[in-house]
């Protein structure tokens, strides 16, 4: 099966309107693979995406988080003067977009050895997480907090 119709999900659902939206927008592919990347796990709730950018400096890369999107940007400053026979490493322009779950957020970025390493962070707010109702057979109920899953 190479076609999802959501159709029928579109009637019994109400607010995923950004679900079905990545859905669609993954099975688009209009991105060439480059720069190449890793996603990891580095913890629970804790992520890192390392991309390979030789002959890249950090001067030449912007990143910028949205509310639920990580935007990768690169461009070479100048041209080099130098005469090349063969060029294998390529320093063409490029942009990768990340999208990101809802309450990520993009601790901080480093770039060492030619690669740029993002880290992000899950941080579930307390109010979102969920709670445990203590049954009193009294009047006045009780709440406790349960660490999220």
């Amino acid at each position: 099966m190479r076609t999802f119709d959501p159709t029928p999900l579109w009637r019994s659902t109400i607010g995923f309107d950004r679900l079905f939206d990545l859905l669609d927008q993954s099975t688009q592919r209009t991105e060439d693979g480059y720069p190449p990347y890793n996603i990891e796990r580095t913890g629970e709730d804790h992520y890192r995406i390392s991309l390979a950018l030789a002959g890249f400096s950090p001067d030449e890369v912007t990143i910028t988080a949205e509310q639920n999107a990580l935007t990768v940007e690169g461009a070479k400053s100048q041209k080099p003067e130098t005469e090349y026979l063969y060029q294998g490493i390529s320093a063409r322009p490029f942009r990768r977009v990340f999208n990101l779950a809802d309450y990520m957020q993009v601790k901080g970025a480093s770039f060492e050895d030619g690669l740029l390493k993002i880290e992000i962070v899950r941080e579930v707010p307390e109010a979102m997480k969920p709670r445990r109702i203590a049954i009193n057979a009294g009047h006045k109920p009780t709440i406790e907090q349960k660490k999220a899953a």
